[in-house]
């Protein structure tokens, strides 16, 4: 243990003590009505050596802060060599952060972090982020009131605050859509689709089964790794990451809220994946699977009025072509026979202007703005 002041913080050692870690959250936002509970399984999953493969090129540690005895913050240290060589820097990143209105205890917690960060070389600090762009980033600095989702974090209007006191600016922000699903899909939508389709010999799979797609997954990756290429932060997902992610999620996706289009070679050019909100199956079970937590959860994957944007993208050299109107008049189509009334995009860099487009078209409003924070050190 280290202190601070009167702040105790103590390095996550033991399964006990990272059960601990991932506990404090759900103790800390219990009362909060607009807080959505992760799944622990995934939780323990992604911050556990043995189950995630980015810890062959991620390093990471975790620290719990206690006052009088108490529990009251936690945070984790993650340096990802992969994203340092590819954008040049030597930054450590702070993610899974939470604390009590106290300074001093968030200000442990960060200092920690930066003592560890310069320990392995490191010349700045930024965060919230997680090991890769597909665990949940960026503070929320906006829609304190605005229900969130499975997939964003949710925090408290202090810690901005406290963020600011502690010297960071802001590095980029994330901004959320939410809007209503038009009950038809307009003439001329359907018809610049199919012109699309034809000029550039495209076509959309149709699959019937989660399992029809997944030869289709591994290609899908690889757009996506070009796609985002060049957005803040990204890094490459590998090989044994995509092959986790296809056993973990493609088990249970609805394929009819999921769009593939691909070329005259059947590969993927552009994606767009979507899920119906398990945002309330999730409050309901409080994040756990059992005894009950699954049936929540496959209930509300089978009927739902909201659903939930999770990855969208195309391939580079199809930019600006149109690939993106086929793949969301696809699931459009898909959303009015299902009865979605509702859609939550997932975050979104708020100067990506080829991805931010599109939503002009919908009657919608941007009601989420989440923040990656940096500090270099003096």
């Amino acid at each position: 243990m280290t202190n601070n002041t009167n702040i105790e913080l103590k390095k996550v050692q033991t399964k006990k003590e990272l059960k601990q870690f991932i506990g404090f959250q759900y103790k800390l936002y219990k009362e909060n009505k607009f807080w959505c509970p992760p799944m622990r399984m995934d939780e323990i999953n992604t911050l556990s050596r043995g189950k995630n493969p980015a810890f062959d090129f991620c390093e990471a540690a975790y620290w719990l802060a206690y006052k009088d005895k108490e529990l009251v913050g936690r945070i984790a240290g993650i340096i990802n060599h992969n994203a340092n060589k590819r954008w040049n820097e030597k930054l450590v990143r702070f993610g899974w952060i939470d604390f009590i209105d106290d300074i001093d205890v968030s200000r442990a917690l960060v200092e920690q972090v930066i003592t560890w960060g310069k320990e392995k070389g490191m010349d700045g600090i930024q965060g919230p982020l997680g090991f890769s762009d597909m665990d949940n980033e960026g503070m929320l600095i906006k829609g304190f009131e605005e229900q969130a989702t499975m997939a964003s974090i949710y925090n408290y209007s202090y810690y901005v605050t406290h963020m600011e006191q502690l010297g960071f600016e802001k590095a980029a922000d994330w901004v959320q859509y939410e809007f209503e699903i038009p009950p038809a899909i307009p003439e001329k939508v359907d018809r610049l689709s199919q012109l699309i389709q034809e000029k550039y010999k495209l076509r959309l799979i149709k699959a019937k089964k989660a399992k029809d797609l997944v030869a289709y997954a591994p290609k899908m990756f690889r757009t996506l790794n070009a796609a985002f290429d060049e957005l803040y932060g990204y890094t490459a997902l590998s090989q044994k990451q995509v092959d986790a992610y296809v056993k973990s999620y493609f088990g249970f996706i609805r394929p009819e809220f999921v769009s593939f289009v691909v070329d005259q070679k059947d590969e993927v050019i552009g994606f767009g994946i979507s899920m119906p909100s398990l945002t309330k199956a999730l409050r309901k079970c409080n994040g756990k699977l059992f005894p009950f937590g699954f049936l929540y959860i496959l209930r509300a994957i089978k009927k739902n009025d909201t659903i939930d944007m999770y990855l969208n993208g195309v391939r580079p050299d199809y930019q600006g072509k149109g690939v993106n109107s086929l793949y969301y008049n696809e699931m459009h189509r898909s959303y009015i026979r299902a009865g979605i009334k509702k859609a939550i995009t997932n975050p979104q860099l708020e100067n990506n202007a080829k991805a931010l487009t599109i939503w002009k078209n919908f009657n919608g409003r941007q009601h989420l703005t989440r923040r990656c924070w940096i500090k270099h050190f003096s």
